[in-house]
């Protein structure tokens, strides 16, 4: 096997998990050539990872999007494509991606006519965590399945900007409050409450942190508002890099089911997850799944009447109210354990 394509566009937690693939297959097979057809904004993350090329696919663009893959890839031939996304979108790109081997999802993890455009399956696996299930690509090709290590590449510049919105004295709590679905939002108010909480009780340095997107920008704006305290926002002012750098010297990141809690577990950080609307244990923060709190087989049941054994993995509870479901009382206990367990930590060093 001498080259390799690796297609999964979306999103910014899963691309994460993606990087202990490219890690492992250049581990394994050595000299490989590696292509990876991503999308636009998730690009803007891993897109320097050594080794690879990439080719960045902006649906925005619509099929002059497919037609421009397709002329670029256009009388080349992989060994094998790891057709890593079940979606109608990534099909027609995966049409565009000529390869002898075609590595796709199981049966029962597939949809929209996943099927019909690969040629070999990932094992069945019931209750996966989706960095294991993407790990297991590799399996296929007769390879170990990719070992939970991450590496992702920052600047100096990056580390530069971290440096000059951290805190040299205090511990930084780092607040990511918004997900995709807004659904899986946690009120303001609760991380209002929250963040004054780390401040007073812990004496913490608080960041909010968000895209610049209007509606990301007003709900840091709703928890700055609601603070006794105020908090540093950086919401709309850093890029997925600088973010990364913010992460990898923070000492805990507080984020519902959203992207940046997968960059911060793969960076080595804790994150103390709000999960309700989604199953922690599917697609949670990898490495700290112990720190989250888990509303999960609550919400479900409430919102579709089935226990967790019953409903489909990877079923979601989004319904208005579910996140109300984590209170802040259940948050703040978890922020106290996390402290004292730091504490605990540092006294035996």
């Amino acid at each position: 096997m001498k080259s390799v394509c690796i297609l999964r566009l979306s999103a910014i937690g899963d691309v994460t998990h993606v990087i202990p693939v490219v890690l492992s297959l250049q581990e394994q097979v050595p000299g490989l050539k590696i292509t990876w057809v991503i999308g636009k904004i998730e690009a803007k993350l891993v897109g320097d990872l050594p080794g690879v090329e990439f080719i960045v696919f902006n649906k925005k663009a619509g099929w002059k999007s497919y037609l421009e893959l397709f002329k670029r890839l256009k009388g080349r031939k992989f060994d094998a494509l790891l057709h890593m996304q079940v979606a109608f979108r990534a099909n027609l790109v995966s049409a565009c991606t000529p390869a002898k081997i075609r590595v796709g999802y199981d049966k029962a993890r597939s949809k929209d006519l996943h099927s019909l455009f690969i040629n070999r399956r990932i094992a069945p696996a019931q209750q996966q965590h989706v960095r294991d299930c993407l790990a297991s690509f590799l399996q296929p090709l007769g390879l170990e399945p990719a070992a939970p290590k991450w590496d992702i590449p920052v600047s100096e510049s990056d580390r530069k900007f971290a440096r000059e919105h951290l805190s040299n004295e205090r511990k930084n709590l780092v607040i990511s409050p918004c997900a995709s679905h807004h659904l899986r939002n946690w009120p303001a108010d609760r991380y209002a409450e929250l963040a004054d909480h780390a401040i007073e009780r812990h004496g913490m340095h608080v960041i909010l942190v968000g895209g610049p997107s209007d509606f990301e920008k007003a709900m840091c704006a709703r928890i700055s508002n609601s603070m006794h305290s105020s908090p540093t926002n950086l919401c709309g002012k850093d890029t997925l890099k600088q973010l990364t750098a913010l992460l990898m010297e923070a000492d805990l990141l507080v984020a519902p089911d959203t992207g940046p809690a997968h960059i911060a577990s793969s960076v080595g950080t804790d994150v103390l997850g709000l999960f309700a609307a989604s199953n922690p244990y599917r697609s949670g923060p990898y490495n700290s799944l112990r720190w989250c709190i888990n509303k999960y087989p609550e919400a479900l049941r409430k919102g579709t009447g089935k226990s967790v054994s019953d409903a489909r993995w990877g079923e979601k509870a989004e319904f208005e109210g579910a996140m109300e479901m984590v209170s802040t009382s259940d948050a703040k206990d978890m922020l106290d354990k996390w402290h004292n367990t730091r504490l605990e930590a540092g006294h035996q060093e």
